[in-house]
């Protein structure tokens, strides 16, 4: 019987993001790229990251200032009632919309993902619409209500639940476009509130939206090792979400199923972003790896009811100090470009038990560390399921290099958290970041 891992994964969601460097912002890169992607399924991403960025866009009510995009002067005033609490509140508004972005090819998912700093009675709603190879518009779709805060001011951070029609459907953070329909370019808007009469300021630092048309498949070749990250392995903390056993079932049922936030902590820790015990003392003293059960609170989806929600996992990475973002990525040959540069990522794997050797178990979804690669192309991973011990000893594993990729790309098609420390350039990208 597969474990209770991830409930990221508990939902038919395997099929996410994107990315061919349609631009980069403001990020900094190094390095060469490992392949052309032109022999690889199209992925294309695009960030906003600065003042031009934003001014690109159309406003309405917003300013771009410092690379920032903030509420100004609020241009409308709209009443919002909390699904998950029934609270009612009018909210004053303002509204940041992309210029249309180019795929170059037929996408058939789209996930945004963001970086925002918000206060109590602010929150920032995220949405996306499409244009199809036919011409024809699709509706705005709403991403996601974010706040960082959960306090009795804040909404509660959310999906949107389920919306469809002729165009697409949204699976919790994912847009994806019916059997037939393609999209030829995309915009995103962001509106950005603040409780009426709080003179308060929301804002962004940053935006990314991913676009791909990557096929559902059982099988994937295995990639050729590069050798740039032969025998490297970073130095990772190494927390199991079983030592969370049962721990704030509020969120998400507790530690057996917090794959995701025990990811993220790990990645916070090794750039030292993680939060003090000062901002841990809720959980009281004596508790295991605070960090963990902390970072659960604040990914919580209270409409999915679990902390697998991908771009407000990498929202609270950013909230903490980190630069990061969803993506794609084509094969391990990528992320060796990252662990080369001293960055781990977070990925999302889906196997069953006879699958994965060395697991000691199958699941439909789980999020694990890809920390480095032995000399000869396999694995090393600080995988949070701790092969079902309630141990951090058991968490530092290494998986066999073609298992592995099949089971992060036929699964997730590759989805990935990259989350960097904002001092450390990314590897250059040939198309997937």
């Amino acid at each position: 019987m597969a474990p209770r891992l991830p409930r990221l994964a508990g939902r038919p969601r395997r099929l996410p993001l994107l990315v061919l460097a349609l631009a980069l912002g403001s990020t900094t890169v190094l390095g060469g790229a490992p392949d052309a992607a032109a022999a690889q399924d199209p992925i294309a991403t695009r960030h906003w990251t600065s003042t031009g960025d934003w001014t690109a866009g159309s406003g309405s009510g917003t300013v771009a200032r410092n690379g920032n995009l903030a509420l100004d002067v609020p241009t409308s005033t709209t009443s919002y009632t909390d699904p998950h609490t029934g609270k009612r509140r009018s909210y004053e508004v303002s509204t940041w919309t992309s210029p249309r972005v180019s795929t170059s090819f037929g996408a058939t998912e789209l996930i945004a993902s963001w970086n925002a700093a918000t206060t109590a009675d602010t929150f920032v709603e995220v949405r996306l619409s499409g244009r199809t190879t036919s011409g024809a518009d699709t509706k705005w779709y709403v991403m996601g209500r974010w706040t960082q805060q959960d306090g009795a001011g804040s909404i509660r951070r959310t999906s949107a639940g389920s919306q469809s029609d002729d165009h697409a459907r949204v699976a919790t953070d994912t847009l994806i476009t019916k059997p037939g329909v393609q999209l030829s370019s995309y915009r995103v808007q962001v509106r950005l509130h603040r409780a009426a009469g709080t003179g308060r300021h929301p804002y962004l630092r940053g935006l990314t939206v991913m676009a791909s048309d990557i096929p559902a498949r059982s099988s994937v070749s295995t990639s050729a090792p590069t050798g740039r990250a032969a025998g490297t392995v970073l130095a990772v903390p190494t927390y199991s979400q079983q030592v969370h056993t049962g721990h704030s079932p509020q969120f998400g049922g507790g530690g057996e199923a917090w794959c995701s936030p025990t990811s993220v902590a790990m990645v916070l820790d090794y750039w030292k972003l993680g939060p003090s015990r000062s901002q841990t003392s809720w959980l009281g003293s004596g508790h295991p790896d605070p960090q963990v059960d902390h970072a659960a609170r604040y990914t919580y989806d209270y409409a999915y009811q679990g902390t697998g929600n991908w771009p407000m996992s990498t929202a609270y990475a950013n909230h903490r100090g980190a630069n990061a973002f969803v993506t794609r990525l084509h094969n391990l040959r990528e992320a060796e470009t990252f662990i080369e540069a001293g960055i781990p990522l977070v990925v999302s794997v889906s196997f069953s038990r006879d699958e994965l050797d060395g697991a000691g178990y199958g699941t439909d979804g789980h999020l694990l560390v890809v920390v480095g690669f032995t000399r000869s192309g396999d694995v090393v991973v600080n995988d949070p399921a701790s092969h079902l011990a309630k141990s951090n000893a058991q968490v530092r594993t290494t998986y066999d290099r073609a298992q592995f990729e099949k089971a992060w790309l036929t699964g997730s098609k590759g989805t990935t958290y990259v989350i960097a420390h904002p001092s450390t350039p990314l590897p250059r990208s040939w198309g997937a970041w």
